[in-house]
């Protein structure tokens, strides 16, 4: 909205065409959603805690986060929602249906999760909506978003699949695309609610992810850079960087009040906003499988409980202590915060090898 009015006054204020640049407004859509989240933060928490809306700790957990977790308030993503949308609404540029398409995958997903946590408030429980009325609902906002992005959108590349190392392949996966969609964000947006089991865990790791396709964003918006890389060039892709822009900001406000010991968690309705808008910015940009590169850490905590899941149906075994993952280590006698910081390391070092995948072609 504010970028809209500032366009119109640039012709009477050179100075204002500053604000054509998308680097510049990357880092005013961050400035404000962190700043958004930082001074609503405390009365916020405060107000979620006196109304008893808190976090019920899973029974079958480690101990300790049944004595340090208990009371803690939940629904934190009501937060970085609003920092997320401050950002983009003054910064973002509304007439792009990519930023409307993040924005609808966002706000249906934070709904679905915010539904989710209710249920769990309400009941005092862990185990919230069903499984499968979770999933069901996941599938179903991800094809209306891609149904109306193919209708209004004229992005000729959505069908194509891109190989990072092998620039002459590409998969046109017609009405597959679909379906692999689907999957790609709605396994994004549950791989991030896996990974948001301990302070911070999966706060870092989406933040570095957003950098990552902050830059992807851009340069793929950009026909000379996206030449010089190899990759394809798409007119107004440089948008979502805006988004991802008001992702790390949102979230860097976030971690203020999230880092160990937290004083409040982002729940489902966080983490299911945020997974599924990272998936989403990964197919707009068509770079899914650095996707998976860089946000590593999640597909292997979601794989952690697939493995659990199946072997214990299968054999009757675990191969874990507990999953996702990161609990396994908490029950080898790993402290949070080792584990939390370790896992930091290793998102750092695959958001770098997904970026270095960018020339590597």
């Amino acid at each position: 909205m504010l970028y809209s009015l500032v366009l119109e006054l640039i012709d009477q204020y050179s100075f204002l065409n500053v604000f054509r640049y998308l680097t510049f407004r990357t880092g005013l859509a961050m400035f404000t959603s962190m700043t958004i989240v930082l001074i609503v933060g405390t009365p916020f928490i405060n107000f979620f805690s006196t109304k008893r809306i808190l976090d019920p700790i899973r029974e079958d957990g480690p101990s300790e986060h049944i004595i340090k977790k208990i009371g803690t308030p939940t629904m934190g993503g009501v937060l970085i929602l609003l920092g997320l949308f401050s950002g983009i609404l003054l910064w973002g540029d509304l007439s792009s249906i990519y930023i409307w398409f993040l924005l609808f995958i966002a706000t249906a997903f934070g709904a679905l999760g915010a539904y989710d946590d209710y249920k769990k408030i309400k009941y005092n429980n862990s185990s919230g909506i069903s499984f499968r009325f979770k999933i069901l609902s996941q599938i179903l906002i991800a094809v209306i978003g891609i149904l109306l992005l193919s209708h209004f959108s004229s992005h000729e590349e959505l069908k194509n699949l891109y190989f990072p190392f092998l620039k002459n392949l590409i998969i046109n996966l017609g009405w597959f695309f679909i379906p692999f969609t689907v999957f790609i964000i709605v396994g994004s947006s549950n791989a991030v609610n896996l990974t948001d089991g301990l302070d911070g865990l999966a706060t870092v790791p989406v933040i570095l992810v957003a950098g990552c396709f902050a830059f992807i964003s851009y340069v793929t918006g950009n026909i000379v850079f996206s030449d010089y890389l190899q990759i394809p060039y798409i007119q107004g892709m440089g948008e979502a960087s805006v988004f991802c822009g008001s992702i790390i900001g949102a979230c860097l406000g976030f971690l203020w009040f999230n880092a160990p010991p937290a004083k409040i968690f982002m729940g489902d309705t966080g983490s299911l906003a945020l997974g599924g808008s990272l998936g989403a910015v990964g197919i707009l940009t068509k770079h899914e499988i650095v996707l998976a590169i860089t946000g590593g850490l999640f597909v292997l905590e979601a794989i952690s409980v697939i493995v659990q899941v199946a072997s214990f149906k299968l054999t009757g075994k675990r191969v874990f202590k507990m999953a996702p993952i990161h609990h396994h280590f908490e029950k080898k006698g790993w402290a949070e915060s080792t584990v939390v910081i370790r896992f930091w390391i290793i998102s750092i070092i695959l958001a770098m090898i997904g970026l270095a995948t960018l020339k590597l072609r």
